[in-house]
């Protein structure tokens, strides 16, 4: 491309512009490459549009060279007839040749503003004025678009639809901003590895649009954006204008070069995303005119795209410039991953950085290391899986999009941390995957756990009434069924061995003197009682501490075993016995079950029926 940079600085000095013009020495790269499309647009000015930004360096030199646009003509014409060339194209290297086919074809990205309407009012909008939805764009000479198969927000324009674009009112009313790709894939792959209120700390972001469209895919969170490196205030009331009519608000801008931020600033103790677009070669963009001037790009490196490389010595700076803003944005202890953007081919810029950074990484804080993740972006055709491979995304040049390279930098889980299912929901919302889900309700397993928390706190404050009760009942049971098996008649040997044998080893105590008073009888083994209540009085260990439910106790008849007839049984109550002397002089015990006595404070009647006293006993 020396040829061709030799014969654009002739034509400059044959129309009299150099060295009259008082144009800086840093602009000098600026006009080569502008008066290449300025004669490539047959010395046409350039129409600016509405939503599109006006940099005072480009103005200046469009303003010269319309007003050598006739010097400028007459001289190419000049040297065309010197070269015996039809034009300067036909001078240019081979590569630089197809990277111009390359960037006639290249079709129009524009990402949707959902701050002011919706992707399907976009549709509705388009298809009234004449656009139909395909899938590809390529090839096709009709007003068509389609949507992106990585960024589900970005629309695809064949290339020669641009003019009519850009008189809409999806255009001129920040509906529509057209970008490059890459950096929508870049800000794709932020949002895919943010939580609801995570904030973003973007870095070198160029083009303005690219921090709004960062703002825009946040919307429904409460991050912030916070921007670096704009230094200069003049620029606030454009930017703040500029936001302003695309709707973001969660914009912080910095004033401080990210390099000079300190990592416990206290601004920036919730970010958790890194977003880095670092200066580079660009050699991976088809069309660099357009794409330096959309992105702020240094115009420097229009001399090394129009010489189709860059020289080693200015590749190793970018290099290590590269580095040392990875290794910093790595140095931020509350961030948990970063992802760098370039729009290079040369690996010196793309993986040898990000491995260098990985290599030589600080471990001796106390955070988990950084480790090199897969891409979080879609991959949609086995090309892309194969570039892939190694964990890097990237796209090669070509006749559908730029070059691009992305890597994603995140910290290796902590073994000790769980994590909560608010964050959980909160990764999953920001994918889009709980749609109408509302995340302020708890799920039914963490109400399940509050609930049986509260139920094992009551059960605990409550436990040892409950078990002394049970230890009450048991022992009026002992003592009743110790009663009434000392007071049982002779039975046949049949009835009596399935009694048991433990009954007939106990002998009565001492009697009341009164006869007509019930006397309830003492066991015979309160050591054994003793150890029965210790069992049920025995505190639980507290982690398998449960809450006790009331449960109806069925003790074994002990005065009428097997035999009793139903009816019988539905009488008997369930809780006491009493013991009635019928016969003093004989002195035979009878037990019966009196539900009249049960209230408190009755005593006994002598003149009770014998027949309500004395149930049938078939077995005898």
């Amino acid at each position: 491309m020396k040829a061709d940079q030799d014969i654009l600085e002739t034509i400059l000095i044959d129309s009299c512009i150099f060295p009259s013009t008082t144009i800086p020495d840093h602009l000098s790269s600026l006009i080569i490459v502008m008066l290449y499309d300025f004669q490539d647009r047959k010395f046409q000015t350039r129409v600016l549009s509405d939503n599109e930004e006006s940099i005072s360096e480009v103005q200046e030199v469009e303003n010269l060279l319309n007003s050598f646009k006739i010097k400028l003509a007459a001289a190419l014409a000049r040297c065309r007839i010197k070269h015996d060339a039809l034009s300067i194209y036909h001078i240019l290297p081979e590569t630089v040749r197809k990277q111009e086919l390359r960037a006639s074809t290249l079709p129009l990205y524009a990402w949707i503003n959902t701050y002011k309407i919706s992707p399907e009012e976009v549709y509705s909008n388009l298809k009234r004025r004449g656009y139909h939805k395909v899938k590809s764009v390529l090839h096709i000479d009709d007003k068509v678009f389609a949507v992106d198969q990585h960024c589900y927000d970005v629309l695809i324009f064949p290339s020669h639809l641009k003019n009519d674009l850009i008189n809409i009112d999806l255009f001129k009313d920040y509906k529509l901003i057209f970008q490059d790709k890459s950096r929508s894939l870049a800000v794709h792959s932020v949002k895919a590895l943010l939580n609801m209120d995570d904030d973003i700390l973007m870095v070198n972001t160029g083009s303005w649009y690219t921090v709004a469209h960062m703002s825009v895919l946040t919307n429904n969170n409460t991050s912030k954006v916070f921007v670096c490196g704009v230094q200069s205030q003049a620029k606030d009331p454009d930017l703040k204008t500029l936001f302003t009519k695309m709707g973001c608000k969660n914009i912080e801008i910095l004033r401080e070069l990210f390099i000079n931020i300190e990592s416990k600033d206290h601004r920036l103790q919730k970010v958790k995303v890194i977003l880095l677009l670092p200066r580079c070669s660009g050699l991976g963009v088809s069309n660099p005119v357009e794409f330096i001037l959309n992105e702020h790009e240094d115009t420097e490196f229009l001399r090394d795209h129009s010489q189709g490389g860059i020289s080693e010595d200015k590749l190793h700076i970018l290099a290590q410039q590269q580095y040392e803003q990875l290794t910093h944005a790595m140095k931020f202890t509350k961030a948990q991953a970063v992802v760098y953007c370039t729009c290079s081919v040369y690996p010196e810029e793309n993986e040898a950085v990000v491995k260098k950074a990985l290599e030589f990484q600080d471990l001796g804080n106390k955070v988990q290391p950084y480790r090199l993740s897969p891409p979080v972006l879609p991959l949609c055709s086995l090309k892309e899986i194969q570039l892939s491979t190694d964990k890097f995304f990237r796209m090669e040049p070509s006749e559908i999009t730029n070059g691009c390279f992305i890597s994603i930098l995140t910290r290796e889980r902590d073994p000790s941390e769980t994590v909560s299912v608010k964050d959980v929901l909160a990764r999953a919302a920001a994918k889009g995957l709980l749609e109408g889900i509302e995340l302020g309700k708890s799920s039914k397993r963490e109400k399940k756990k509050k609930k049986s928390k509260t139920s094992l706190t009551k059960a605990a404050t409550t436990d040892n009434s409950i078990q002394m009760k049970i230890a009450e009942f048991l022992n009026r049971e002992t003592k009743a069924s110790a009663n009434l098996s000392e007071t049982k008649p002779p039975l046949p040997q049949k009835n009596t061995a399935q009694v048991g044998a433990s009954s007939q080893t106990r002998k009565p105590n001492k009697l009341a003197p009164h006869p007509t008073v019930p006397t309830f009888m003492k066991s015979t083994c309160p050591s054994r009682l003793r150890e029965r209540q210790a069992h049920f009085m025995r505190p639980r260990p507290e982690d398998r501490m449960v809450a006790l439910k009331p449960v109806e106790i069925v003790l074994p008849p002990v005065f009428m075993p097997f035999s009793s007839p139903q009816g019988f049984r539905s009488q008997v109550p369930a809780q006491h016995f009493y013991c009635r002397w019928v016969a003093p002089k004989a002195l035979v015990p009878t037990c019966l079950p009196t539900p009249s006595l049960a209230r408190k404070g009755e005593k006994p009647k002598d003149d009770t029926p014998s027949s309500l006293l004395r149930p049938s006993r078939p077995w005898l």
